[in-house]
């Protein structure tokens, strides 16, 4: 099939850039000697996450519990979820995950611990857990290495946990000083420290400067090295998504209409709202709820309706969240198609 026999809109990804993607950083990582653990909550696409495993990646990281529950369904069996577990439904879905694969989670505060430690008992199984360090982020974690000590003092008294060690992010070189005494405070108590996990695209050098054991790396599968932070840093080269539209109104001689609005992008600001290929001068400066408003002023070519055009979204992990479907594509052949089983596992 040729991409112009699908309906719009459409995601698309391209399967060359994707796989030099995903080559790219695991190369990157083993020249640097850090071990991988890919994130998937950018593509949430189990297919995709097989592939980071089989280039490399010692596993995976799921933001959230429903994506990870996703990705054992498709028999993944390594996961990391760095976010705190908190309430009798996840904990009881969080034990019966254990039983299933290999997971360790992140947690912040006695309170998470506890609860976790007391399903794990109630359940009859062991969960590995380690402590997130608040090193600059100002969003979870302890926040000082006393605290993370104190913590840690505690979870390994508790029934039906595992204390494996502490994880930050972003991996920052600015704090070695805060996960250096954390280290040697747990060790010295002779607790263990088996795992230090970094994370952040475009951090994986500070991640082995720090002395992490892993780094959790994500947006690079579609965005390559370095997070895309501008619509002036989208190419095809670099991005692998592209949202196939069709244009069905031309209202003037500066303004079209394409056929993908806020439930097709998202809106993430600046404007504009992604890269049109075949039209770089052509901006989405808006839009409305299924409605693209493109300024077409630049533009030297007159369009026409029923013309479709490809746009690399903005933020292209927000964007696949939108959708049921990725369609694979190469050289504009439709090579497979994916479900993003992961999509809207907010849970």
């Amino acid at each position: 099939m040729h991409i112009n026999d699908l309906d719009t809109p459409a995601l698309l990804a391209d399967l060359d850039v994707l796989e030099k993607n995903i080559s790219n950083m695991a190369k990157h990582c083993s020249e640097i000697g850090i071990p991988l653990r890919v994130h998937t909550k950018t593509h949430k696409v189990p297919e995709i996450a097989k592939l980071q495993v089989e280039t490399g990646s010692k596993g995976i990281t799921c933001q959230k519990l429903g994506e990870a529950e996703v990705m054992v369904d498709a028999e993944i069996d390594d996961i990391l979820i760095p976010y705190n577990i908190v309430g009798k439904p996840k904990l009881q879905r969080l034990t019966d995950l254990v039983k299933r694969a290999k997971v360790i989670v992140a947690l912040d505060s006695e309170e998470t611990a506890s609860g976790i430690s007391q399903q794990a008992t109630a359940d009859g199984c062991v969960i590995p857990v380690i402590v997130e360090l608040d090193t600059g982020s100002r969003r979870c974690g302890v926040g000082s290495p006393l605290a993370a000590h104190h913590l840690a003092q505690k979870a390994v008294k508790m029934p039906g946990l595992d204390f494996q060690g502490v994880m930050t992010y972003p991996s920052n070189v600015n704090a070695k000083p805060f996960i250096t005494e954390t280290v040697n405070l747990l060790r010295k108590d002779g607790i263990p420290v088996n795992v230090i996990s970094g994370g952040g695209t475009g951090s994986e050098i500070a991640s082995k400067e720090i002395g992490c054991t892993e780094t959790r790396s994500g947006s690079y599968v579609y965005e390559e090295m370095t997070r895309v932070g501008n619509s002036e840093m989208l190419s095809p080269e670099r991005c692998v998504l592209r949202v196939l539209v069709t244009v069905v109104s031309t209202p003037s001689s500066d303004r079209i209409i394409i056929d993908g609005g806020q439930k097709t992008f998202a809106s993430y600001p600046p404007t504009p709202y992604g890269h049109i290929i075949e039209h770089p001068d052509a901006k989405i400066y808006g839009m409305s709820v299924e409605h693209g408003h493109v300024d077409v002023s630049g533009c030297s070519h007159k369009f026409r309706v029923g013309e479709r055009l490809s746009v690399i979204p903005l933020h292209q992990g927000m964007t696949s969240n939108l959708h049921d479907e990725l369609v694979g594509v190469r050289i504009n052949t439709v090579e497979t198609k994916w479900q993003i089983a992961g999509r809207g596992k907010v849970k």
